[in-house]
């Protein structure tokens, strides 16, 4: 079987095409945000157009860097890219391809693409975040199953709120987990790219108390065998690892014995892609 995975962010997309689980070809490119959605929808169309001419496209994956909602098939909104309110994106890839795709956020394929050929194999229930252009976040339970909750909104660790008085988030709320500590409000705050400011340590120790904060809720309502954490600022490795863990060391209620089991994906940036292999193997 050969299933087409597409990867749509607030900063890059990707595109994949997997021979069963083996992945065959593979694109990623920078997000042009002014252009907003036709943008990148001419940019997958292209792509897909010219993979269909060499390969049959049996099914087809997709995590969306934003709100989903998951039953109607549908792009809620996006806070980082205009132009995506309401769209049927997977009515559009058809178009290219000739399969209906299935569709969910970002976090949640992202998470189950590492709970299934990851970091987070094994380990159920899993918590991942998404720590990126964005936060998101994507729960996986027993049998690999994703927990959307009621509406397609559960795991959207990245709007609470955190700091009450803090700024205005995109959301229009202030202080949330995703204006405090997001790649795209992190450059803007400081001036420097997240790669740059995890070079210093002070850094570092600030800002993950603001990250600790939201995962305490993670940890405390879910207790999670494990949290896996993706996305572009995980790249910063042991320089966010090590005073993350021991911030959550110091923030978790002192009788709970919940674990603290925090890894960084095993995918790297390939981890929604294998995520929408598994969505769209899964219908």
């Amino acid at each position: 079987m050969t299933t087409l995975a597409i990867d749509i962010g607030g900063t890059k997309f990707a595109v994949a095409l997997f021979e069963d689980e083996r992945m065959v070809k593979h694109q990623r490119q920078a997000t042009d945000r002014a252009a907003g959605r036709d943008w990148m929808l001419d940019r997958i169309g292209s792509i897909t157009r010219d993979w269909r001419a060499s390969h049959r496209i049996d099914r087809c994956g997709i995590g969306f860097g934003g709100p989903v909602d998951f039953e109607k098939q549908r792009v809620v909104f996006s806070t980082h890219v205009r132009g995506w309110d309401g769209c049927d994106l997977p009515g559009f890839v058809q178009e290219q391809i000739g399969v209906r795709p299935i569709m969910d956020n970002d976090a949640n394929t992202g998470a189950l693409g590492e709970a299934l050929y990851g970091a987070g194999r094994g380990c159920r229930p899993l918590f991942y975040l998404t720590l990126s252009t964005g936060i998101g976040g994507g729960i996986v339970t027993g049998g690999a199953t994703l927990y959307r909750g009621a509406d397609s909104y559960a795991g959207e660790i990245g709007h609470l709120t955190i700091r009450p008085d803090g700024p205005e988030c995109l959301c229009g709320s202030r202080g949330c987990l995703e204006r405090m500590c997001c790649g795209l409000w992190l450059e803007r705050d400081y001036g420097r790219p997240a790669q740059e400011l995890f070079q210093d340590a002070a850094f570092a120790e600030r800002y993950v108390v603001d990250l600790a904060l939201g995962l305490k809720a993670a940890i405390m309502l879910l207790n999670p065998a494990r949290i896996v954490i993706g996305g572009g600022i995980s790249k910063a490795g042991d320089a966010l690892f090590g005073p993350l863990r021991a911030e959550l060391r110091r923030q978790i209620t002192a009788w709970s014995r919940a674990r603290i089991d925090v890894v960084p994906a095993a995918l790297g940036d390939d981890s929604v892609l294998y995520g929408a292999l598994a969505l769209a193997s899964r219908t």
